[in-house]
């Protein structure tokens, strides 16, 4: 909705820079332009008002650079305003609104950037394997796990990799938050060097949250940023939130289980339907609970993550498999709850549907 009001704003913003035009070289009459405008600043009024249409129209196309087109038009309709001051001032308004949007637009871009420069240089330490999974690799495993494995039907399937997947959900930050927000998230996977870098986009009040988690190299990082532009969460070079990463790529290779197999995983079985998981890589370690029903298939997985970094102790950190698919031959969960486990119950913060994975395609 707000995409769709900024969008008519600019159009309208823009076709009203024609006047200035039209008046310009005496093709109608004007009457809400009271001052003479020279042919010249007619040109500019006119290019001013296809950059503007133009800005409108890539805004609605979603094209990242469309800020560019903006900061420019933005430029030579206020010099115009400014030379037709007494009839012209109320335009500044909406140059106002579009100065922040280009703003955001830019940041958006920069964040965006970043992250797509990470990801390159994630994905260039990628080392491919290509001798498919065989029984004798897991049959020395924790029963709960060879049948989790079996269930899965990694068994002669090439091993995973690289992946990487779409998600949508819903989020909240406290538990008597009310309203959920929305958010749409990405993510790439690297498993001989375990890595991954999720990338998210959601809205509070109205205003658009970037956020980036990053593990790599046995360390985790979080930013958030405030429409891309203040920072609200940085995040890196802390032990807690190493771990807590970790972990979570631990919990996660449930969607690429061949990586289970990975030399630094270590399996231990707990009991029939439970194998405890600890990985450790670099100078990281960490730990987490697979849990398997008869048939194989995984129910939920639990690990005790710092919830925050000030914590003295890690929570109980649950996230229960609502449904699982079956994608290029590998079953796998594709909607899921994460909950922390607090002293006043269950604190469900984020339920969310994979709807596109990817696997070996970098």
């Amino acid at each position: 909705m707000a995409r769709l009001a900024f969008f008519a704003l600019v159009l309208i913003h823009g076709l009203i820079h024609i006047m200035g035009f039209i008046k310009a070289f005496g093709l109608a009459a004007i009457d809400n332009l009271t001052q003479d405008i020279p042919k010249l600043q007619g040109v500019v009024w006119l290019l001013a008002s296809l950059l503007l249409l133009a800005t409108a129209l890539l805004f609605l196309l979603k094209k990242d650079l469309w800020w560019i087109i903006g900061l420019i038009a933005l430029l030579l309709s206020q010099v115009v305003i400014a030379l037709t001051w007494q009839d012209a001032k109320l335009g500044t308004v909406p140059n106002v609104i579009l100065l922040i949007a280009v703003i955001l637009g830019m940041a958006f871009w920069n964040f965006n950037n970043q992250v797509a420069k990470e990801t390159t240089a994630i994905l260039a330490q990628n080392q491919m394997q290509a001798n498919p999974i065989t029984a004798e690799q897991i049959q020395d495993l924790p029963e709960p796990v060879k049948r989790w494995l079996q269930h899965s039907g990694i068994l002669e399937a090439d091993p995973i990799h690289t992946v990487y997947l779409r998600q949508k959900g819903l989020l909240r930050l406290k538990p008597d938050q009310e309203k959920w927000m929305e958010a749409e998230a990405q993510q790439y996977f690297t498993v001989n060097k375990p890595t991954f870098l999720w990338q998210v986009k959601t809205s509070m009040m109205g205003l658009p949250i970037l956020g980036r988690d990053l593990f790599q190299e046995g360390k985790g990082s979080i930013q958030i940023k405030l429409g891309g532009l203040i920072p609200v969460v940085n995040v890196d070079g802390n032990k807690k939130v190493d771990q807590s990463t970790m972990q979570r790529f631990l919990g996660e290779t449930v969607w690429f289980p061949t990586a289970a197999l990975s030399p630094y995983i270590q399996w231990e079985a707990v009991d029939d339907t439970c194998a405890k998981a600890t990985m450790t890589y670099e100078d990281t370690s960490g730990s987490a609970y697979f849990y398997i029903d008869e048939e194989g298939a995984l129910t939920h997985f639990i690990a005790y993550r710092y919830k925050e970094t000030t914590d003295e102790e890690p929570t109980e950190w649950m996230a229960k498999v609502v449904e699982t698919k079956i994608v290029d031959g590998i079953r796998m969960p594709v909607k899921l709850e994460a909950s922390w486990i607090l002293d006043e119950g269950p604190f469900t913060w984020y339920t969310f549907e994979i709807y596109d994975i990817k696997f070996n395609e970098f």
